[in-house]
Order: C-alpha cells, then sequence, then structure tokens
C-alpha cells in the first residue's frame, strides 16, 4: 500500500501514544540491571537497593547481574548490544562512559551512542586514603615521601581508567613523582589491599572507608570535596591541601540501550528518582554514603555527559596516559 501524507500524519500523531501505552506497561517480565562491578562495593549496594525498590513497584522480577572485570568494558557492551526495551539496564560509574573511550581503542561500542542516558544518580566524593606505615599525616608529607624514594609507593585503583588511576597519575604528573599502579577488580578488593598492606594508598568514599579511618586501619589525607564532611570533619578537603587540581570525585549513572523509547526512559527515571527518596534507600545508602543525589532526567543526564567526556579528556592529558 502506497503510503500518503495522511498516513504518515496519523502514524506521527500515534506515535507518542503508543509509547506512552508501552511504558505505562512496563515492564512485562524480569527485568535485569547490569553491573559491571564485583558485589560489595557503593555502586552495587545502590543498585540492589533500587532493584529491592523497584521489583515491587513494577511488580516483576528485578535482578542485579554483576559482571566484572575487562575496565568494565563486557558488562557495559551486554547492555549496548541489548533489546532496547528497558528490560536490560546498566548501573555503573563514570570510567565506563566517560574515560573509556579516550582509553581505550577499539571499543566494541560508542557509550555515547550506543547507550541512552537514564539518570545521573549520585556523586561519589572519594577520599585519598593511606596504610598506617606510609606515615605522612598531610597530602604535602605525602609527596615528599614518594618524592624521596621513587617507585617505593604503590597505589590500588579498581581498574584502568578509573578515578584512583587517573587521579594518582594526574598528581605524578603535576608534582613529578614516580608510584606503581597497582589494578584490582573493584573497589571493595583496591581497598581490602590497602588495609592489608598490599598497596600504600587508594581511594575510596565514606561508605568504604570511613569504618577503617575511625579504627585507625586506614588514614585519610583529604576528600575530594568542596567542604568537608560532617561525619569525618578532621579530614581537610584536597582545596584545603593546596591539591585542588586533583578531583577524584566519580559519579554513578543509569543507561539502557540505544533506541530506547524517550517514554520509556523517562517513566524509568521517574521510579528511580521516587525510589531514591524513600528512607529505605535514601537513610540506609544514600545519606550514610555522603553521596550528592541527583537523580538526574535523562535530558539532563545527556547534558553533564558531555561536560565530563571533556574534563576527562583533559584530566587524561595531565595525566600523560595514551590509549591502549
Amino acid at each position: 500500500m502506497r503510503l500518503t501524507r495522511r498516513h504518515l500524519l496519523a502514524a506521527t500523531l500515534a506515535a507518542p501514544a503508543i509509547a506512552h501505552a508501552q511504558s505505562a506497561e512496563f515492564p512485562t517480565r524480569q527485568v535485569r540491571i547490569v553491573v559491571p562491578f564485583p558485589p560489595g562495593g557503593g555502586l552495587d549496594a545502590l543498585a540492589r537497593a533500587l532493584a529491592n525498590h523497584l521489583q515491587g513497584v513494577w511488580r516483576q522480577p528485578v535482578v542485579v547481574d554483576n559482571r566484572p572485570g575487562g575496565s568494565t568494558v563486557p558488562g557495559t557492551d551486554l547492555v549496548a548490544k541489548a533489546a532496547p526495551d528497558g528490560l536490560t539496564l546498566l548501573i555503573t560509574a563514570d570510567n565506563s562512559i566517560t574515560s573509556n573511550p579516550h582509553l581505550i581503542r577499539g571499543l566494541p561500542f560508542d557509550p555515547m551512542k550506543d547507550l541512552a542516558p537514564v539518570s545521573l544518580l549520585v556523586d561519589v566524593h572519594q577520599m585519598v586514603l593511606v596504610h598506617p606505615s606510609v606515615g605522612a599525616q598531610t597530602m604535602a608529607e605525602l609527596v615528599a615521601a614518594a618524592r624521596a624514594a621513587p617507585g617505593r609507593f604503590n597505589f590500588a585503583s579498581y581498574g584502568t581508567a578509573s578515578q584512583p588511576h587517573l587521579c594518582f597519575a594526574a598528581l605524578m604528573a603535576r608534582e613529578r613523582i614516580e608510584m606503581v599502579h597497582v589494578p584490582y577488580r573493584g573497589l571493595t578488593p583496591a581497598v581490602m589491599a590497602t588495609l592489608a598492606g598490599e598497596v600504600q594508598m587508594t581511594l575510596a568514599g565514606i561508605a568504604s572507608g570511613a569504618a577503617h579511618i575511625r579504627a585507625g586501619t586506614l588514614r585519610a589525607l583529604a576528600v575530594g570535596r568542596p567542604t568537608r564532611f560532617e561525619a569525618l570533619p578532621n579530614v581537610p578537603t584536597l582545596d584545603e591541601t593546596g591539591f585542588g587540581y586533583i578531583d577524584p570525585r566519580t559519579w554513578f549513572g543509569a543507561f539502557a540501550p540505544a533506541g530506547t523509547p524517550p517514554a520509556l526512559l523517562a517513566r524509568i527515571q521517574r521510579d528511580i528518582a521516587a525510589a531514591m527518596a524513600t528512607p529505605e534507600v535514601r537513610d540506609r545508602h544514600l545519606l550514610p554514603s555522603g553521596y550528592t543525589v541527583h537523580a538526574a532526567t535523562p535530558e539532563a543526564t545527556a547534558a553533564f555527559l558531555q561536560q565530563d567526556l571533556a574534563y576527562k579528556a583533559g584530566l587524561i592529558r595531565t595525566a600523560g596516559i595514551t590509549p591502549d
């Protein structure tokens, strides 16, 4: 049948109604949230809290599928290639989306084209944590000790292009010091390695580090945050220490495969935002972790990603890291 202008106009007018109907019926079966990190970290905990709440709202099973390793590429690729029906979602950190494109040649996907932003969830404000054996009480003392003994200190990251990797590399480049990067398969293993003295330092947020700081098993030298944590008032900000050019902020976000209908993205974002406002999620997972909560719309998240992509490019240049 030959399509006339009237047919095309009717189809155009019907499209929003169809998309709305699809989002209203969502989901019709199990939803999978892929987390390209191992269980146990702050991102995994937030994903599981959201899954537990959304399962009740959506009246369908919502499962978390941890796919760690490979600098988050395999897990992220799984979602980028999934059907755009909202049934496969990604909750990940910034390295998957705005760092890896600058650092890994031949990515099997383009995160800015093959993934649809659902929501910027939170900012995670990280601290520079050192093992007590390091001896340094301040950032200046740490840099001085590293300068006096090139290659003596190791730092743990949760993978190539993660914030610890980029920030410590930028510190080395700016201060002309030499330390050794030791990547682990997630935040929790990196913190545990620092606790055990396998490495001398890492970055971590308040959720992963506060108990160890209070116990004296790790020492916090500074936090990448505009103001000090209320829960840890003796930990200065990086600006206060004179190292404000390092910004170890990371963020968590939710994504869907590209091509997911905008109405469905908006529906999922609204449900996630509502979940994050509940006492169950807010009081147990967000406030104790010191996160800055956004729960941003898909449109606001897309604009933020463009800015962060440019920021990461500058940080990577400062760090002197070249693509693999």
